[in-house]
């Protein structure tokens, strides 16, 4: 993941655009089969931000392509929404041209700041989760087009992360793809395990005791609980990649590693190239930029059609503009709007 400036922060955002929609904004709470008996206790129970797109309420026949927005680390979907200036930056997009859509922002929190959008006892499996029962969910109770041409995916951060594992698996939900400065791409080796970290962990008595710690130790629990879970090793049921006595545990590195997209993408080829559009950004003084530029060569090198842009900025400090200036304007152009019988 990035630095710890990747945690919640105060972002600029362009100003708001006279006349623009106001935008009907719901908090709702989705209940997911796949997130069920948890190990470290996280609820199933999912805060859910809904941006409905003007007219809603009163087109009673229409129906609306679905964006799924996915947060970052350390923040849950309020926060994710306040740093990209939503609704605000929607109802911008709309008064630029961009067609209306419906937008989703899961809360996929954990005991340890974060949940990978990975599958795990230990977390519960926060990828079907996205890909199953809040999809699911949404087109039973909203006014959707329940198809994978009319469902968009994009993520930031942690959140691009899920986007991209996401998007790989499952092709078949979604039909167009967008990953924001996405984390956690190739393999992280210790991931700054130390051996002070762990004598830290070694005195936690329970997952919810990790709020007292720094924001990469967190991190480093929270990798482990997605992609190292083990439900015979209480109190965190988790593998970590160093041994009590300091030496490197190759098995569990090993296990990480697979979780890494730049490890998997040559696997899921033939579902990428199903997607009407794929892109991904990254600013120019990001450290993700290596990485996200590496999966655009992949894809590049399948020849399948995807684009990639380095812009100016940093982690976080252009998200909201990108969100605005592009991330709506590519789904509204990429989905598919038809009302088919």
């Amino acid at each position: 993941m990035a630095a710890p400036a990747a945690a919640q922060v105060a972002t600029p955002g362009p100003a708001a655009i006279a006349n623009a929609p106001t935008l009907k904004v719901e908090t709702i709470r989705v209940h997911s089969r796949a997130l069920e008996g948890s190990l470290e206790g996280d609820s199933a129970d999912r805060d859910v931000i809904v941006v409905l797109p003007k007219g809603y309420a009163t087109a009673k026949a229409r129906r609306y392509p679905v964006v799924y927005a996915l947060h970052g680390y350390s923040i849950g979907a309020r926060q994710w929404t306040g740093e990209i200036h939503v609704p605000q930056g929607i109802a911008n997009a709309d008064t630029r041209g961009a067609r209306d859509m419906i937008f989703v922002f899961p809360d996929s929190k954990t005991a340890h700041n974060g949940s990978m959008y990975s599958s795990s006892v230990t977390t519960g499996d926060f990828e079907t989760f996205i890909s199953r029962d809040l999809v699911a969910y949404i087109d039973s109770h909203y006014r959707t087009l329940p198809r994978r041409e009319s469902r968009g995916l994009v993520g930031h951060s942690m959140g691009g992360y899920g986007a991209s594992r996401i998007g790989m698996k499952h092709a078949d939900v979604f039909g167009a793809l967008y990953l924001m400065s996405p984390c956690c791409m190739s393999a992280r080796g210790l991931f700054g395990v130390t051996p002070e970290a762990m004598k830290a962990y070694a005195g936690m008595k329970s997952p919810a005791e990790s709020a007292k710690l720094g924001w990469g130790e967190r991190a480093t629990l929270a990798a482990a609980a997605a992609w190292s879970p083990n439900p015979k090793n209480p109190p965190l049921y988790l593998d970590l990649p160093l041994t009590p006595d300091g030496k490197t545990r190759e098995d569990v590195l090993a296990r990480w590693a697979a979780n890494a997209p730049l490890a998997f993408v040559d696997q899921y080829a033939g579902n990428l190239r199903r997607y009407a559009a794929i892109a991904m950004d990254v600013g120019d003084k990001d450290s993700l930029k290596v990485d996200t530029a590496k999966l655009h060569d992949i894809l590049d090198s399948y020849g399948i059609a995807n684009s990639f842009t380095l812009y100016e900025g940093d982690h976080t400090n252009r998200v909201a503009f990108r969100f605005e200036e592009q991330v709506v304007p590519f789904f509204s152009a990429h989905l598919d709007f038809g009302a088919r019988k």
